[in-house]
């Protein structure tokens, strides 16, 4: 892997004012992606982990927000700098909100394409539409149906195929299963690991499954309540757990050798909202190991020594 990252998040901070009012759901981020990486970001649902890929390239809804801090884009290209010479794709939760309903897939797939093919025939272009169906394992004819007409796991090869045919150097897979069954679930991420094996793409995956990035990632970062808590080797975070949560998202993921009638491990409680951010660990009124000196500024779990 090159030294430099391609992607370098440092401090970022995102905020929002509703009325009069500030809410702060993701504070003091920061993390990065490496040339032909495969990182991740791994949290229940609302520590923020949707709105900070978000923020990475200004989608909605941060556009909307107050954004600090830095998002440093380096090309991977060799002898080319500066941001615009970084191509990313981005693969949403549910494909069904994502593909357009009255257009083809193959014509949303042309849409996608950079600036230098969508010069080129369009022959040229539909070969390639079907190359690039067939990659993710979609028969031709599917250049021709509309959304409807594809269940959910083939929705979501054909943004795969939307993505990949903007030649992207970097993937946002945000949660690219939650919609799927087991199976289907461990097709898409197999392609998706294949894919950047072949091109050479960096994948910044984002899910709420830690079991997911065991053998599929190189570096994980585990998010909770808008703060990255522990990161690091995935093998060394799943090996030696070092912050509580990252203990329980570990208990909570069930092992194949488990009897069937084994209780199911959780966390207890839920994630705060942002306006109710406690003091110290944010992960602290859910902690059965919290101490008093987890509700300072100087808490044990920011320095990973719990």
């Amino acid at each position: 892997m090159s030294e430099k990252p391609l992607l370098e998040v440092s401090g970022l901070r995102i905020a929002f004012m509703r009325d009069g009012r500030e809410y702060v759901p993701v504070r003091n981020v920061s993390f990065a992606v490496p040339v032909h990486g495969r990182v991740a970001v791994v949290g229940e649902s609302g520590c923020g982990k949707s709105l900070t890929s978000l923020a990475l390239t200004g989608l909605p809804p941060t556009d909307r927000a107050h954004v600090s801090g830095e998002i440093k884009f380096a090309s991977a290209l060799p002898g080319s700098e500066g941001s615009q010479n970084v191509r990313v794709s981005y693969v949403f939760q549910l494909p069904t909100e994502t593909l357009n309903p009255v257009m083809r897939i193959g014509d949303q797939i042309r849409e996608a394409f950079p600036p230098y093919r969508a010069k080129t025939r369009r022959r040229e272009q539909d070969e390639k539409i079907v190359s690039l169906l067939e990659r993710v394992g979609l028969p031709s004819r599917a250049a021709r149906a509309y959304p409807c007409e594809l269940s959910g796991g083939q929705q979501q090869r054909a943004v795969l195929a939307m993505a990949l045919a903007a030649e992207p150097e970097l993937l946002i897979a945000d949660e690219p299963t939650t919609a799927l069954d087991v199976t289907t679930q461990q097709q898409v991420l197999d392609l998706v690991e294949e894919l950047a094996a072949e091109t050479g793409m960096a994948v910044l995956l984002i899910t709420h499954n830690l079991g997911l990035v065991a053998g599929r990632m190189d570096i994980v970062n585990v998010m909770y309540a808008g703060e990255i808590v522990e990161s690091g080797n995935v093998v060394d975070v799943l090996s030696n757990p070092r912050h509580p949560y990252t203990r329980g998202l570990l208990a909570a993921v069930p092992a194949l050798d488990d009897p069937r009638d084994a209780p199911l491990h959780d966390i207890p409680g839920t994630v705060p909202t942002p306006d109710a951010w406690p003091s110290g660990c944010a992960f602290r009124p859910r902690c059965v190991e919290a101490k008093a000196i987890c509700a300072t500024e100087d808490y044990p779990c920011r320095f990973c020594s719990c």
